[in-house]
C-alpha cells in the first residue's frame, strides 16, 4: 500500500499512509484508537475505498479492491466479532459458504472429518470438544481459533487479525497467540492490529506505528526490544512523532 488517503468529510482517516507486508511475515499493525488502524484495514479489505494512493499484490497493482475480490487474491479478515454462527456447530461455521458437495449433495461427513483435523492442527486441547461443538461454548480464544483454522485450511496467503486478544484472560490471550504462531508455521503471512504491544511483541516480525493518520514509525522485531518499542510509544502518543 503506498501513500493511502482517506477522508470521512472534513476528517482525515489516513493521509499518505505506506504499508508493506512480505511473505511469511507477521506484521503488528500498533496505533491507539483513532490512529487510522481500522480504515487502513478495512480498505485492504475492500469494504473502502482510498481517496489516494495505489496497492499491489504480489507485485500487480490492483485498481480497485472489493471483498469478492479481496477473497480471489487469498487475503482473509478475521474481525474482532468473529463473524461466526455462535448457535452452529464448528464444522458448521468453518465450511459455512464455502460447502463440500458433490452432485449437489452436501458432504457432511467429510465437512466433520476436515473440521476434526483443522481443530488438531491449530492445536484446540479441551476436554470434550468435537467437530459438534456448538461456537457459543467455546471460550473467546477458542472462537478466534475456529475463524483462523477456517483461513488455513482454505488456503490463505494473508490473514488480517483484528484485535484479536481484545478482552481476553491471559490463558486465552495464550491460545490466540499460539494460533498466530501456527500461521507462520504454515508459510502464511499475517496482520496482527492491536494498541497492545505486549500481546503483539512475542509473535511479530516487524511493528508498524500509525498515530493520527500517519505512519510515523516501524521497527524489525530483532532491532527492538519489547521495553524500548513501550517507551517510543509513550513518545509518540505524547508528541505524535518520535523526535
Amino acid at each position: 500500500m503506498r501513500d493511502i488517503q482517506k477522508s470521512f468529510g472534513d476528517v482525515v482517516a489516513l493521509n499518505g499512509v505506506d504499508f508493506t507486508v512480505g511473505h511469511n511475515e507477521v506484521v503488528g499493525l500498533i496505533g491507539d484508537n483513532g490512529a487510522g488502524k481500522s480504515t487502513l484495514i478495512k480498505i485492504l479489505s475492500g469494504v473502502y475505498q482510498p481517496y489516494g494512493g495505489k496497492i499491489f499484490v504480489r507485485g500487480e497493482e490492483i485498481r480497485k479492491l472489493s471483498v469478492r475480490k479481496v477473497r480471489e487474491l487469498k487475503i482473509e479478515v478475521v474481525y474482532q466479532e468473529r463473524a461466526l454462527g455462535e448457535q452452529q456447530s464448528i464444522w458448521r461455521n468453518i465450511f459455512m459458504g464455502r460447502e463440500i458437495t458433490q452432485l449437489g449433495f452436501l458432504q457432511i461427513e467429510e465437512e466433520r472429518a476436515q473440521a476434526e483435523k483443522i481443530m488438531k492442527e491449530i492445536g484446540f486441547r479441551s476436554v470434550g470438544l468435537t467437530p459438534d461443538s456448538t461456537v457459543k461454548t467455546l471460550s473467546g480464544g477458542e472462537k478466534q481459533g475456529v475463524a483462523i483454522g477456517r483461513a488455513l485450511h482454505f488456503d490463505v496467503d494473508l490473514i488480517i487479525l483484528d484485535e484479536p486478544t481484545i478482552a481476553l484472560s491471559i490463558s486465552e490471550v495464550a491460545k490466540v497467540l499460539e494460533y498466530v504462531a501456527e500461521i507462520k508455521r504454515k508459510g502464511k503471512s499475517a496482520i496482527f492490529i492491536t494498541h497492545n504491544i505486549y500481546h503483539v511483541y512475542p509473535v511479530a516480525d516487524r511493528f508498524v506505528i500509525l498515530d493520527r493518520g500517519r505512519t510515523v514509525a516501524e521497527f524489525k522485531k530483532k532491532d527492538i526490544s519489547m521495553d524500548d518499542l513501550v517507551g517510543k510509544l509513550s513518545i509518540i502518543a505524547s508528541t505524535g512523532k518520535l523526535s
